[in-house]
């Protein structure tokens, strides 16, 4: 039986509707489906891939493996000649069995344990973060004549989910720590780093980080050191509830403000992994129960908060379509939106209170035990998050 999902015009607006036509054929041919599974369509991966970087002169794409690391996807980018960014041994083991060249990873991870450093070291990365004396010494002692660059401060507000609390200096520090590597000798330092915050939703972020980091480009000039790279790290948004700019609006800003403030000649780190990835897979899960409780109206998945959602705890909402088992009749056209909506709480499975993927969600369906549940958007940092808690299983992964 071909199952019917109530599929509105907006929700095209989000998702490609290619990506969500190849997961409903998909979900029809697999009538016994397990869920969850998250469905990641192969094209819209690729063009999003191929999209980066276009109009920023002399970039490099570095996608960040902590996004999705599944070792499939990570193939398809390989071949198509994507670096990687990583933070962790665990991460450089699931390139090394790819044969990615050394010359195609860098991390950005400015605290690392000296055994990580080591086994970079040893593979042939050459490019390194700092953002601290302690890191510099790691670096001097485990990575001698690698090439560093310095993670400094900016503004987040506007970015879903902020990054500027844990990592970075300002910039006398950040001038006093390149100044530090140049005179060991030992650690060549040849550029900056910035985070805007990841699902950035505000362009001028990007241009604040931009004029801090030719100020740093600046005073590192004056005092006879000369820096050549330029990391804008990662933070291009994708459309979750509502329209986000796209990597083209997002780019064009982007290469505006470089324009502005730096010449051709230094070379551009870009390090997406959202926007790759993100918008490129659908979430199919199934509903486990309903319930009401104290007026309020509660649905339960089977995937949640700890096996696959982690990132609704941080701000991220998400959009749901919802199987149609028994279609509703059509409404009248005077009826209120109260009338037509309910209000509900959508939950995971677990059996830990922490498990609400979302409150006050208002949903012209009618969900019942046993229906799918299709979530857009959630090909990033949906099954990096995962866990077993409670015995529920991570999401499997179909690339279609």
């Amino acid at each position: 039986m071909v199952k019917k999902f109530k599929i509105s015009d907006f929700h095209k607006r989000i998702i490609s509707k290619k990506t969500l036509f190849k997961a409903l054929t998909y979900i029809d041919k697999n009538p016994d489906l397990e869920t969850p599974i998250l469905l990641i369509d192969r094209e819209k991966l690729i063009q999003n891939v191929k999209s980066m970087g276009n109009l920023i002169p002399n970039s490099r794409v570095f996608y960040a493996v902590k996004a999705n690391s599944d070792i499939e996807l990570l193939k398809i980018l390989k071949n198509m000649g994507v670096g990687f960014e990583i933070a962790s041994s665990g991460e450089l083991d699931l390139l090394k069995k790819l044969k990615v060249p050394p010359d195609k990873i860098i991390t950005s991870n400015p605290v690392k344990s000296p055994d990580f450093i080591q086994s970079l070291y040893k593979y042939g990365v050459k490019y390194f973060v700092f953002d601290s004396i302690s890191e510099i010494e790691k670096l001097e002692k485990w990575a001698p004549g690698c090439f560093g660059y310095v993670r400094i401060t900016v503004p987040n507000e506007g970015s879903e989910w902020p990054l500027s609390k844990k990592f970075g200096v300002e910039l006398d520090m950040a001038f006093n720590l390149i100044k530090r590597a140049n005179e060991l000798k030992i650690i060549s330092p040849v550029g900056v780093t910035f985070h805007v915050g990841s699902q950035c939703l505000n362009p001028y972020n990007w241009y604040i980080a931009i004029d801090k980091a030719k100020r740093l480009f600046d005073m590192c000039f004056d005092a006879g050191i000369k820096m050549k790279i330029l990391n804008i790290g990662g933070g291009y948004p994708i459309s979750y509830t509502k329209i986000a700019p796209n990597i083209r609006e997002i780019e064009e800003k982007i290469s505006s403000y470089l324009a502005e403030k730096f010449n051709d000649h230094i070379e551009i780190f870009i390090e997406p992994g959202r926007a790759i990835v993100g918008d490129a897979g659908i979430m199919v899960s199934k509903i486990i129960g309903t319930a009401k409780r104290d007026h309020e109206n509660w649905i339960y998945l089977d995937v949640g908060i700890f096996n696959g959602l982690m990132e609704a705890i941080g701000g991220i909402k998400y959009l749901y379509i919802f199987e149609q088992t028994n279609p509703l009749k059509e409404k009248h056209n005077k009826e209120s939106f109260f009338d037509r909506y309910k209000k509900w709480t959508i939950a995971g499975p677990s059996c830990d209170s922490m498990d609400v993927i979302e409150k006050n969600v208002y949903i012209d369906a009618d969900p019942k035990s046993g229906q799918l549940v299709l979530i857009p958007s959630a090909g990033a940092y949906t099954l990096s998050y995962a866990s077993e808690f409670n015995g529920f299983p991570i999401p499997k992964i179909e690339i279609l």
